[in-house]
């Protein structure tokens, strides 16, 4: 199927083009303009609608945006078609009318309230009123590694019916053009209020031009990206950030009794094959509780298993010849320990670097290089993988836990106070809620701006 996209953003724009301040600063303008005009006055309902409907488009096999975006998305973004498939599925199938009510009544206590004022709830004075608003120009720094946290960063800012624009990463806009495009196609007065843009991170001509213009800018990517942006924007300027996380599993000693034991370890490779294990909610370490009807070494064993079969039918996207390079250069330096050492072994795909799964006796927290890279280490309990993993601590997003019942409860409860702000079952680490509160703050609710009526 041949790419054959409109110039609707700057992003569509042949490659040799060159964005200059005046293009942004006209380009904002025009957003705030067509925002006042087709967006600003729309229901809540209306948007509902919309999106609910955009979101099963890209459910169907025939869909013309989705057909592209698993022909040519391969080339232009490193993942396999299937990986793909895989994650715009998981994605699109959280953008329902039912979700996307539960999200606004989640952060705003009533899904009406941006559209006019609503009577306060329970426990507040009778008969006051709240309304709340969305900035009119919102900004999007997206790290480009994945288009998921960018779609919902636009489908956020539709709801609470902000102009927006979209700077992607230097090569890394094509899935948001496709979501983008989607939208025009879909209503394009809607599609006329959006904008996306790429260029090379660091142009100060370009950002303090386009921050100038926004009344709130969200920015996704290293810690010292996001104190970059920080010190470019005007103060009257709201700033999201979100900043460098990290996550890993635990998998209790219940969930490897008799033949729970291999389901559990197709749940982890569901993990570290989603999106190549790229993102904040992939993980890197796999803690497995001792006193199981099997080890963790064979846990370990069991984990490479299932990588292997799910290799066949999701295989890792093609990797740069010098990160392929990297990969193998830490195997090898696995192999050697595993020779000389009962305490680390090493299972990994033949005559390639598509998966890897070290296990080592030592507990301590591991950074993977990620691309299927993962480490399982045995742990008597909860308590010592929190312990070894304190080099984190603060910093991790998501916890992948396969238990049940009350042990699941207790165990939550016990990761929320180390400091967790999610915790979900062993195979849906990377397919959050559309409810998810990302770093455990309302994605929805940090947008708003309230205004109170007191009668």
């Amino acid at each position: 199927m041949t790419m054959n996209l409109p110039n609707y953003f700057l992003a569509d724009l042949p490659p040799e083009a060159t964005l200059t301040p005046l293009m942004l600063s006209e380009a904002c303008q025009t957003l705030r303009r067509n925002r006042e005009t087709y967006l600003a006055h729309r229901s809540t309902e209306h948007m509902i609608k919309v999106l609910g409907e955009v979101g099963a488009d890209w459910l169907r096999e025939d869909y013309s945006f989705r057909k592209m975006a698993l022909e040519h998305g391969p080339a232009q973004t490193g993942f396999s078609a299937a990986t793909l498939a895989r994650g715009l599925d998981a994605f699109f199938s959280e953008l329902t009318p039912d979700n996307l009510h539960a999200l606004l009544v989640q952060d705003l206590g009533d899904a009406r309230r941006l559209d006019h004022m609503v009577v306060a709830g329970d426990g507040q004075k009778p008969g006051c009123r709240a309304m709340a608003l969305g900035p009119e120009l919102l900004v999007h720094i997206t790290a480009g590694n994945l288009p998921s946290p960018t779609f919902m960063s636009i489908m956020l800012g539709l709801l609470v019916r902000s102009a927006q624009f979209v700077k992607c990463a230097s090569g890394a806009a094509f899935l948001t053009r496709l979501f983008a495009h989607s939208l025009y196609d879909a209503e394009p007065k809607l599609g006329a209020c959006l904008e996306i843009a790429a260029w090379r991170g660091g142009n100060v001509e370009l950002e303090k031009t386009l921050f100038e213009q926004a009344d709130c800018v969200t920015a996704t990517g290293s810690d010292e990206t996001l104190a970059a942006i920080r010190r470019l924007l005007p103060l009257r300027v709201r700033f999201l950030g979100y900043g460098h996380r990290v996550s890993f599993a635990y998998v209790t000693h219940e969930a490897l009794h008799g033949h729970n034991a291999r389901k559990t370890a197709a749940l982890a490779a569901a993990d570290v094959t989603a999106w190549d294990q790229l993102g904040c909610l992939s993980p890197h370490v796999i803690y497995v509780e001792l006193g199981g009807d099997i080890m963790p070494k064979k846990f370990a064993e069991l984990l490479g298993e299932e990588l292997e079969r799910r290799e066949a039918t999701e295989p890792r996207g093609d990797l740069p010849a010098e990160l392929a390079v990297s990969i193998a250069s830490l195997r090898a330096i696995y192999e050697v320990r595993a020779a000389h050492s009962l305490d680390t072994h090493l299972w990994h795909s033949a005559n390639s670097t598509a998966w890897t799964v070290v296990f080592e006796e030592d507990p301590r927290f591991q950074i993977s290089c990620l691309k299927r890279f993962i480490y399982v280490k045995p742990v008597r309990d909860l308590t010592e993988a929190l312990q070894n993993a304190d080099v984190v601590h603060g910093q991790v997003s998501s916890v992948g836990v396969a238990a049940t019942g009350e042990r699941a409860q207790k165990i939550a409860t016990e990761l929320a106070r180390w400091g967790v702000t999610r915790v979900c079952p062993l195979g849906r680490m990377q397919n959050p809620p559309l409810t998810w509160r990302h770093d455990g703050r309302p994605a929805l609710g940090d947008l708003v701006t309230w205004t109170d009526l007191e009668l």
